[in-house]
Formats: structure tokens, sequence, C-alpha cells
């Protein structure tokens, strides 16, 4: 990680914001290509941008002060604009709302828009993780004496360890899983299939990747040993599998 100190002239200049940006701008480019293949405006996607951004920023800080309650009951305006980082799931949850009026608006099945955004929403993630990791917003894993372990001396959020003290740097090991994911959506996508295919797929590995990572991280446990992110990522797991096997139901029955 490196030092959060880019200005221009007085006004700072947030690596994680970069970072936030980059993604949201390789999800637009993504999500455009898909729309243009499958016969919508390619610039529908500038659009969907803006509503999923919006959308997904809002969500997150919805989520963040449900799971940190008590901080935001203590000192609200720290939990709402501090330099702490996004909950990514509040965020799928406030921009998949967005995107479903945006849909509505514009007469796109949700299906289809979700098959559309899919890849970009990894694409996305995988470089917002980066922001994550250069920024130092908390999301690190536990001590670790593995080689590339790393410490945060200069973490946005504060860095209390003691000098020699090296933790799992998780951003990465996410991105690493989300690019990986990325490039299997980007091929399965043109593979005949039920529209929410791709979206299945996504939700089933984005989800087992996130819920691994979680034994790492530092994240408290909640319920049955598991952490709150851990246990959303079961129940998007259970959802893209669902929708799996009914596709391959109706792949049958059509046969």
């Amino acid at each position: 990680m490196v030092p959060d100190v880019l200005h221009i002239g007085p006004i700072p200049i947030h690596i994680f914001g970069i970072m936030l940006a980059l993604g949201f701008l390789a999800a637009g480019w993504a999500t455009g290509v898909e729309l243009a293949r499958k016969g919508y405006a390619r610039d529908l996607a500038s659009s969907a941008l803006v509503w999923a951004a919006v959308g997904g920023l809002v969500g997150a800080r919805l989520w963040m002060i449900v799971e940190g309650w008590s901080d935001f009951v203590r000192d609200p305006v720290h939990v709402l604009f501090g330099p702490g980082g996004f909950v990514f799931y509040g965020g799928l949850a406030g921009g998949a709302i967005a995107m479903t009026l945006f849909f509505r608006r514009h007469r796109i099945p949700w299906l289809v828009g979700a098959d559309c955004a899919a890849p970009g929403i990894v694409l996305g993630q995988a470089i917002g993780r980066w922001g994550c990791q250069l920024a130092g917003d908390g999301d690190w894993g536990r001590v670790t004496t593995l080689p590339w372990g790393m410490a945060y001396p200069y973490a946005v959020v504060g860095w209390n360890e003691p000098p020699g003290v090296r933790v799992h740097p998780t951003p990465i090991y996410e991105s690493i899983a989300y690019f990986a994911i990325f490039a299997v959506l980007w091929r399965l996508r043109r593979r005949p299939a039920p529209d929410g295919t791709i979206f299945c797929w996504y939700l089933v590995l984005s989800g087992t990747a996130r819920f691994l990572v979680e034994f790492v991280r530092i994240n408290p446990v909640v319920a049955l040993g598991l952490t709150s992110a851990q246990l959303t990522s079961l129940v998007l797991v259970l959802a893209g599998a669902t929708g799996l096997v009914a596709e391959r139901a109706w792949r049958t029955a059509a046969a």
C-alpha cells in the first residue's frame, strides 16, 4: 500500500476513490459490449453506470450502518463520511435495486440485463479491491508468517499492529479470484443458454470466492461459526445454483 497523499491544489484525491471510479468505468465498458451484442444501444451503459453507482454507494453505506449500528449511534458522521471502505454486498443490493428500475425504464428483461451486467460487476470488483489494498481501508486479513504477508502502516483507518507483524493481503486474494471469474464469464457468455445463466454463474463463483477468503479475514463471527459476509455468500451461491439447476432442467425438457 502507499500513503493517501495525492492532491490537486488543496483538494485531496483519495486512492480508493480513483480505483472505485476505474472499477465503475470498466464495468460500464463490459456491460456496454454485452448490451450491444444483445441488440440494445451500447450507450445505454453510460446511463446504467450512473444508476448503478448511485444505488451501489447508497446501499453500501446503508449496509455499513446495519452491520455497525453501535458505531453509527456513537458517531454517525464518521460512519457515513469516514475514510473506511464500502461494504460490497450492500453495494450489490443497492445497485441491483437501481438497475431493476433502469431495466424497467428501458424495457430490458431483468434476466437479460443481469446477464449483460454480471461480467462487468465482477470486473469492477477485481479493480475496486485494489483500492482497498492501496488505501488500507481495513479489509486485510489475519496475522500470517507467509512470505507474501503485508503490513499497512499508511492505512486510512489506522494500523495498530507492532513492527514486524504481517497480515494476509486479502484484497489481493479477492482481486485475483474476481479477475479469474471475469475471464470465465466472458468466455461463457457466447454459449447458447437461457437468460440469467451468466448471472447465476456470477452468483455461484463470486459468492464462493468471498466465502473462502473470509476464513482469513478479520471480520467477526455472527452465527454458525461464520461471518455475515459468509452467510450472505451462501445465500447468493444457493440462489445461483438453484438457477443453474433450473437451466439444466430446461435443457433436458427441450432436448
